[in-house]
């Protein structure tokens, strides 16, 4: 009797035990998967081009180190343009896309560390691929035509991001004219070939 009643106190410990080390593990595998997601610090761009990738400094883009007007950080929108409702969009011309089509919230860095899958913060060649390639979102390749010209623009990645990164830095330049920040002909500024 008294050998039973050891085992069945050693038997009911380590259940006890059991439970508390599992219930512990999930804890801890639902607090992993709440904690806020940040994005990435750098970002290689450019990976194919001729005269060398870019390393893309997000984390000082989007966190205000560097910024268009000195007011403050760069938005997430200002590159993710797709990412905010269509009304949104309409009112920037020739911008016309919003990602998905009913979407009802603007990108920020708050709602992607709340939920990244949900943000809506698509990778560039999602929908702008390159010359010759389907992008992932769209059934093509995005084109504009700007007011004023019969010219079509098919915005390939290259166009996309020449004409983003440009367009900022001419903008920088405008209100910082001291900035050191490339102008659109110092392309090895930002191209580095690897060594």
């Amino acid at each position: 009797m008294k050998k039973n009643s050891i085992l069945m106190i050693i038997a009911a410990v380590l259940a006890v035990g059991f439970v508390f080390i599992a219930s512990d593990f999930a804890g801890s595998r639902s607090s992993a998967q709440k904690a806020p997601q940040t994005t990435p610090d750098v970002i290689t761009l450019a990976k194919d081009a001729k005269i060398g990738q870019v390393a893309f400094d997000h984390k000082k883009h989007n966190g205000g180190t560097y910024t268009i007007d000195q007011s403050g950080a760069i938005a997430c929108i200002a590159c993710h343009h797709t990412a905010r409702p269509a009304a949104d969009i309409a009112k920037f011309p020739p911008l016309k896309t919003a990602w998905p089509a009913d979407r009802t919230t603007t990108l920020t860095a708050e709602l992607y560390a709340k939920d990244p899958a949900g943000a809506g913060a698509n990778a560039c060649r999602d929908c702008h691929a390159r010359t010759g390639e389907k992008p992932k979102l769209l059934d093509a390749i995005p084109e504009v035509k700007h007011e004023g010209s019969a010219a079509v623009i098919t915005l390939n990645n290259q166009q996309a991001f020449h004409r983003t990164c440009a367009g900022c830095h001419t903008e920088v330049k405008k209100t910082v004219p001291t900035t050191k920040g490339p102008t659109t002909n110092q392309c090895t500024m930002c191209h580095k070939k690897a060594a």
